[in-house]
């Protein structure tokens, strides 16, 4: 059972692979089965196996990092009652390693060269993650949807610049300057 396990795993993984090598060709609409079975070295007959069509392949790695996206995002608030921006502790961000992690995927995302479509799907998640948080803990009269959207863009912005220079700061070092960011926003307020 494990073995076989083991071998769908690596099956999915070399589509995944395939699908991103694709994908920073041209448009997940112009990507044909052929070509990812072709570059993933299995034949059509897997690829139907595990899934219809080319989206369930995108829609199955999509959910898998947004799952960890979550996660990453969640990961200081399971240290913490309330989060307050001078008391956060760097090594607690996972957002940065979850990047780090599937820095092909998000290379394409943020590259000039792919349809809005893929920032806005990583953008939604990002903001809702953020509103869930402001209901839970922020009460403010400014509408939580354009905090959140204000918030979101403001993370995906340094993860963009981050992408630009080609990721080559460790994750460590862009959780050190998001919490410098958010206590010189927490100042200013004052």
């Amino acid at each position: 059972m494990l073995k076989s396990d083991l071998r769908i795993t690596k099956t999915k993984q070399a589509l995944e692979e395939a699908l991103l090598t694709l994908l920073q060709e041209k448009p997940l609409k112009s990507i044909s089965i052929t070509e990812i079975c072709r570059l993933a070295k299995i034949n059509r007959g897997t690829f139907y196996l595990h899934y219809g069509q080319i989206e369930d392949l995108f829609e199955e790695y999509y959910k898998e990092i947004m799952k960890d996206l979550t996660d990453s995002y969640q990961e200081p608030y399971r240290h913490v009652d309330i989060l307050n921006p001078r008391e956060l502790n760097p090594s607690t961000i996972r957002i940065f390693h979850h990047i780090e992690t599937y820095k092909n995927f998000y290379r394409i995302v943020f590259s000039r060269t792919v349809p809005m479509s893929y920032y806005y799907l990583l953008f939604n998640q990002v903001q809702d993650l953020l509103k869930r948080d402001m209901e839970l803990t922020l009460k403010t009269s400014v509408d939580p949807a354009m905090l959140s959207a204000y918030q979101a863009n403001a993370i995906l912005g340094l993860i963009i610049e981050w992408g630009r220079n080609d990721f080559q700061q460790p994750a460590e070092d862009m959780n050190l300057l998001l919490v410098r960011i958010l206590n010189i926003q927490t100042e200013s307020r004052r």
